[in-house]
C-alpha cells in the first residue's frame, strides 16, 4: 500500500462517515460526525508527523483532502 492509497483509504471512511457516500457494507448512508472528526484529525497528524518526508504530490493530496473533509464536515456540523 502507498502512502497515498493509505490517505484516500482513511478519507473514504471519513466521506462515509459524513453520509456523503453510501457504507460499502450495507450501501446505506449515515451520518456519524464524532467518527469523521476523528478521521479528520488522524489525516491532520499524519501530515504533521510526516512535514518534510512528502513528495510534493503526497502534500498537495493530504493537504486538498483535509480541506475538503473540514469543509463538508462544517457543512454537516451546520445543518
Amino acid at each position: 500500500m502507498t502512502f497515498e492509497e493509505f490517505i484516500l483509504s482513511v478519507a473514504g471512511g471519513a466521506y462515509v462517515q459524513l453520509g456523503i457516500v453510501e457504507d460499502p457494507f450495507d450501501n446505506t448512508k449515515k451520518i456519524d460526525l464524532d467518527m469523521a472528526k476523528a478521521s479528520i484529525e488522524l489525516l491532520e497528524m499524519l501530515k504533521e508527523k510526516t512535514k518534510n518526508n512528502l513528495t510534493k504530490d503526497e502534500q498537495d493530496l493530504i493537504e486538498s483532502i483535509i480541506y475538503d473533509l473540514n469543509e463538508k464536515y462544517n457543512e454537516k456540523q451546520n445543518k
